[in-house]
């Protein structure tokens, strides 16, 4: 690094510690509510910060982990990490079919994340309880744990299906947004015409709107669907309220302009010589876009649904108001715990469901860094 753009000392560490501050902040609640899902309610609203952490109550009810439990839980977790971020790229590049790529990464992120919960929580208690009768003191508890508020969750409370329900929608609104973003997009990047201009224009204002604007409009048409639809449909015709694939059509309405001007900025990075010689060997604009661009868009895409993963997976207004009871995703449903009158063990399992709906982001976000970072890195710089 030359002198004129070394960095002074002071900079240096103002910037490392706006930096740790910033994670800090960042990171305490996700942190904090980690920590009160595996206590018991007595330690989960306890006034002591202490014993929130420690969870005396948890402990004098014999769940709780010893120094040998911590300590090789670590151990694994680091391991599990490391192999994530080193190797599991590897492997699926060198056993995904051509031209799956895609669908190789989504299989193994599925396949790393059922063996992690597997081996974390199912092989390694009993590997500890074991290790623990014969480690002395070293197996003592000495920090209380309990995973009994998941398993209410997730077993009595069958929030099973409302992850499923999250999965549903936030696939379809995924797979809709990129098939018909990449399209437009490249046709956009493409166009030098002035009504690519204000079709752009015109997706940013749609994009700008309130997402309550766009529910008052769909609201009336979906309750009366079935009304609307039988002169054309007759008895056959459906109730578009509280479907799923429904809401997928909603929220697909909500985050198709971005994701047109974010595919679009990356295929305007794409030199299109690369178009032109595609076309010189004989591909039609259609086979050039697939054979072609495409192998080389893949960080963009992959980033661009990364996004629109992100607004069907967290949405919470368009699925509380365009979806039954039956058919919640998980964002609205853990909503319903606190809206309701509950006691500590609801309000603790309502923290613990808030939980597990984060480790599928950072699953993904572990899984697809490098092609997050690479399409971010071509998006921000015209080459």
């Amino acid at each position: 690094m030359s002198k004129a753009t070394a960095q002074p000392l002071s900079l240096k560490l103002a910037s490392g510690a706006f930096l740790a501050f910033w994670c800090l902040i960042a990171a305490f609640p996700i942190a904090w509510i980690a920590v009160m899902s595996v206590k018991s309610p007595r330690d989960a609203f306890d006034a002591s910060a202490w014993n929130v952490i420690t969870g005396p109550a948890t402990r004098a009810a014999g769940n709780g982990l010893s120094f040998l439990d911590i300590l090789l839980g670590l151990i694994v977790l680091y391991f599990a990490i490391r192999w994530a971020f080193t190797k599991l790229s590897r492997l699926v590049e060198q056993f995904s079919p051509p031209g799956f790529i895609v669908l190789g990464w989504l299989v193994g992120a599925a396949v790393y994340g059922l063996l992690f919960v597997l081996i974390f929580f199912g092989a390694l208690p009993v590997i500890f309880g074991a290790l623990n009768s014969i480690a002395g003191p070293l197996g003592t508890p000495i920090l209380g744990l309990t995973t009994e508020h998941y398993v209410a969750v997730w077993a009595e409370n069958q929030f099973y299906r409302n992850f499923i329900n999250s999965m549903i929608v936030t696939a379809g609104v995924v797979t809709v947004s990129l098939t018909v973003g990449t399209l437009a997009g490249y046709g956009l990047a493409r166009s030098g015409s002035n009504l690519a201009f204000w079709l752009l224009i015109i997706a940013l204002v749609f994009r700008a709107l309130p997402h309550s604007v766009l529910v008052a409009g769909y609201l009336p048409w979906f309750i009366n669907s079935a009304e609307i639809l039988r002169p054309i449909l007759g008895d056959l015709s459906p109730t578009l309220y509280g479907q799923p694939w429904a809401i997928i059509a909603v929220l697909v309405a909500i985050n198709q302009p971005f994701t047109i001007w974010m595919l679009r900025s990356f295929f305007q990075n794409i030199p299109s010589e690369l178009d032109e010689a595609a076309r010189v060997d004989g591909c039609s604009h259609f086979q050039a876009f697939r054979r072609v661009i495409m192998p080389v868009m893949w960080p963009g895409v992959i980033t661009t649904g990364l996004f629109s993963f992100l607004l069907g997976y967290n949405d919470f207004l368009v699925t509380a108001l365009l979806l039954d009871a039956q058919n919640q995703t998980m964002v609205p449903a853990i909503a319903g715990y606190f809206n309701r009158e509950t006691t500590t063990t609801d309000q603790v399992e309502a923290v613990a469901a808030a939980v597990s709906i984060t480790a599928p982001l950072f699953l993904l976000v572990m899984v697809f860094q490098r092609q997050i970072v690479s399409g971010l890195t071509a998006g921000a710089v015209k080459g």
